[in-house]
């Protein structure tokens, strides 16, 4: 069953490209056209991303879409408790394919503290956030299991980073089959985002998808919390 022959909620607008290539391009301009919406409107863009190695091509394009970057403010929805400049980071890969050349002029909040501890390292976080604009564009991935940002099955915080009404931006996330733990935004600063979009690829994001769709508890996949929430998908095989 092809993407668009899926029973999605009327909230949610399916972009089926047939290439990586074309889903980075499609997805770089219409969050270019967003941000520059919002510039034009309100004087400046607020977009938060997400990380790992999927989204590269897709920060390459944007880098490269005309827009004035010094009105654009960066964030992401999620980090890996790491150094930036550990190859893991997921500020250093912001830094290293998005935020070059004229996009170098956007202001960047990233996530990651050094602290005491990852609980420690989040409450720092969660107060930088509060210095946030309103969120213009939020691009999010999602893996096997049904995670967006850092919001894993089972994380002990789950509960709470679901929460529309939470009282955290951010919170410690425990990532139960990955190498490092996280940092996360929450679903009560995620859904205020004004446009937001899904990037998934393969045969298997999309068995993903249709397992999400089968089901109503987002405690066993969190995807599911934005399924009923204004979402634009983007999908290639």
């Amino acid at each position: 069953m092809a993407i668009s022959e899926m029973q999605w909620p009327a909230t949610v607008t399916i972009h089926e490209l047939k290439t990586a290539e074309q889903l980075a391009r499609q997805l770089a301009a219409d969050v270019a056209a967003c941000l520059r919406s919002a510039i034009a409107g309100q004087g400046g863009a607020t977009l938060v991303v997400s990380g790992g190695r999927s989204p590269v091509a897709f920060f390459q394009a944007l880098a490269q879409e005309a827009l004035d970057w010094s009105k654009v403010t960066v964030s992401l929805a999620d980090e890996r408790w790491v150094p930036v400049e550990h190859a893991d980071s997921n500020e250093g890969l912001l830094r290293r394919h998005l935020l070059q050349g004229e996009a170098a002029k956007a202001r960047l909040v990233g996530l990651y503290r050094h602290a005491a501890s990852l609980e420690a390292a989040a409450l720092a976080a969660d107060q930088a956030l509060a210095e946030l604009p309103p969120i213009d564009v939020l691009v999010l991935g999602m893996g096997d299991d049904g995670h967006t940002a850092s919001l894993f099955p089972d994380s002990p915080n789950l509960a709470e980073g679901l929460r529309r009404d939470g009282e955290r931006r951010c919170l410690p996330m425990l990532a139960p089959s990955v190498p490092h733990q996280r940092l996360s935004l929450t679903r009560r600063l995620l859904a205020t985002a004004g446009f937001t979009a899904l990037s998934v690829q393969g045969s298997g994001k999309l068995a993903t998808l249709r397992a999400a769709l089968a089901g109503n508890e987002p405690a066993q996949m969190p995807i599911r919390a934005f399924l009923h929430d204004p979402l634009s998908i983007y999908w290639c095989p």
